[in-house]
């Protein structure tokens, strides 16, 4: 009788359920081909920067202006794919990537290619890609059912390294054959199979109850949100650390191919290849990691073995002995960066989640910009040898960090809770009435004040990381019993946002704080209205006063005072 619900368990776990729902398939397919694209063109520049010019930092530097816009926008990025349809923001940062490709295409074509050209194209196309990362990554959980939704993250991770697995290769053989400029053009075709899928997607979204923030705003509760979120800071420094140690192993590639194992163009993306390959065997694995070890376990064992592999592929003159090595590396770089994007994706919610991956974007790709322009100006300075190994040593000695910042366990996703009905209010707001002053009323025991405070310090960081500004808490010194919680929201809307965007734990977590509460008067919910003087225009005939209230009284027992 009860066999059939733990097959179907266990098939919601497997790496290949997403790809039993069809959207998921073909937008994966189709990434597939642009990851494919993408790896072609990556081969292409690196070695048409090679045939410019000499210097080491110039080559990294194209990894750099891959990697650098991810960065540099992908906060913005993360916001618009929150506020608006993720299906069109996607469509809009292809069509980007597809012009700098095409511009890249044509004037390679006719030879007015140069440094600082292709590095400039290079960026453009990286800033496309930098808008879609988070729109796509955020629609992953619109594609497929929540429980399987690790395996999806898994299987983008794969599109990516099958594609850095056989692109490489074979965009040596392109750029062997016919030139830079025949790499450049199979990415500009690669593009296209997506727009079409995503063109020809019929996405449903529920309309919201709020209108949308403006940029601004939305970047700043972003911001806000992860701040205030431990786990997800945790998860961010050791990406960005990661980054940047395993920097190297992408930005001197060439320099490995041409000066350590002096081969040519083919040589280099089979040295790709291996670092895919190893990739692909790490994501396939990452199910049974995770199973098997915790998130700080598996982190440091794979700081470490990552870093001994670059070591060797440092001191290595033997291609067969460097392709070993980074097949070990490409697996264990995989499993890091698969880790902390699952930790990532779980640990926010949708209303931030794309604001979220865009942050996990910034962290490891700022990493690895960072890490190339470091570990290509060291190789200028003391040779690609000396620089790797010191890539080496800092990936090993990286799990240090987790004495002081432990890795965060992972679990389901936290979803938001049921929306709560507005107020009851007797002024006539607009959404841009406040700022909106909350004060809550707690009767507690002074014998467990202790324990009562230590557990507002979570609610603090519940209300502020949701979009309340100003907390605090203070205790009256007359009455011992009676404590205050204070914040406010700009805005009649900031404040209707602040207090629906709750999750199921926030909720419970604001329950058992206001349990706390004793006596026979229930808690005291006050919600005003700030009115300095002169900021609104009265038609009303009484009186003006500095703040209007309007106040709710709510049993300890109702859950629908859990959110103020």
């Amino acid at each position: 009788m009860t066999e059939p619900p733990k097959r179907t368990a266990l098939a919601a776990d497997g790496l290949a359920a997403p790809l039993r729902h069809a959207i998921f398939r073909r937008i994966w397919v189709a990434s597939l081909l642009s990851n494919l694209g993408l790896m072609i063109q990556s081969v292409g520049a690196a070695w048409a920067m090679t045939q410019m010019t000499s210097a080491a930092d110039k080559v990294a530097l194209v990894q750099t202006a891959l990697m650098l816009p991810i960065m540099l926008i992908s906060m913005p990025a993360g916001a618009i794919a929150d506020m608006y349809d993720r299906r069109i923001v996607s469509l809009i940062s292809l069509t980007i990537a597809l012009t700098g490709a095409t511009c890249l295409t044509l004037l390679t074509w006719i030879g007015a290619i140069t440094p600082n050209i292709l590095l400039a194209f290079c960026f453009i196309v990286g800033s496309g890609m930098a808008l879609f990362g988070p729109a796509w990554q955020a629609s992953v959980s619109e594609q497929v059912p929540a429980e399987t939704l690790p395996s999806a993250v898994a299987l983008n991770g794969i599109s990516y390294n099958i594609a850095r697995s056989f692109g490489p290769a074979i965009g040596g053989v392109v750029v062997a054959a016919a030139g830079a400029v025949a790499a450049f053009g199979a990415n500009m075709l690669c593009y296209i199979p997506l727009l079409v899928v995503l063109f020809l997607w019929r996405r449903v979204s529920e309309p919201s109850r709020l209108p949308r923030e403006r940029l601004n705003r939305a970047i700043v509760s972003g911001i806000r949100y992860i701040t205030n979120s431990p786990s997800i800071r945790v998860v961010l420094t050791r990406t960005l650390v990661t980054g940047f140690a395993g920097g190297s192993v992408s930005a001197l590639m060439p320099l490995v191919a041409r000066d350590l194992l002096h081969g040519g163009a083919q040589t280099y993306g089979i040295m790709l290849g291996a670092f895919g390959m190893g990739a692909v065997i790490g994501a396939l694995n990452i199910s049974e990691v995770r199973k098997r070890m915790n998130g700080e376990a598996a982190i440091r064992l794979c700081a470490l073995v990552m870093g001994a592999a670059i070591v060797v592929v440092a001191v290595s003159s033997e291609p067969v002995i460097t392709a070993a090595a980074l097949v070990v590396a490409g697996a264990v770089w995989m499993l890091a960066v698969a880790l902390f994007n699952i930790g990532v994706q779980l640990s926010a919610p949708r209303w931030v989640a794309g604001r979220s991956l865009a942050a996990f974007q910034a962290s490891i790709s700022g990493g690895i910009a960072i890490g190339s322009w470091s570990w290509g100006h060291l190789a200028d300075s003391i040779g690609v040898e000396g620089a790797l190994v010191a890539s080496g040593v800092a990936m090993a000695v990286s799990p240090v960090l987790g004495l002081w910042i432990r890795m965060p366990p992972v679990g389901e996703r936290d979803e938001a809770a049921e929306f709560l009905d507005d107020p009851e209010v007797q002024l006539s707001l607009t959404g841009r009435s406040g700022p909106i002053i909350v004060e809550i009323e707690y009767r507690v025991d002074p014998n467990r004040a202790r324990t009562f405070y230590r557990l507002m310090q979570m609610v603090q960081l519940s209300r502020q990381r949701n979009g309340a500004y100003g907390w605090s808490i203070a205790r009256d010194i007359a009455d011992p019993h009676l404590w205050i919680e204070r914040y406010h929201c700009p805005t009649w809307l900031d404040y209707l946002r602040q207090r629906n965007r709750a999750t199921q734990s926030e909720r419970k977590l604001h329950v058992r704080a206001m349990k706390f509460h004793q006596g026979a008067e229930p808690v005291r919910i006050r919600r005003m209205l700030e009115r300095p003087h002169g900021s609104v225009r009265w038609k009303e005939t009484t009186p003006d006063r500095a703040a209007t209230a309007a106040v709710e009284v709510l049993p300890v027992s109702t859950p629908a005072g859990s959110s103020a």
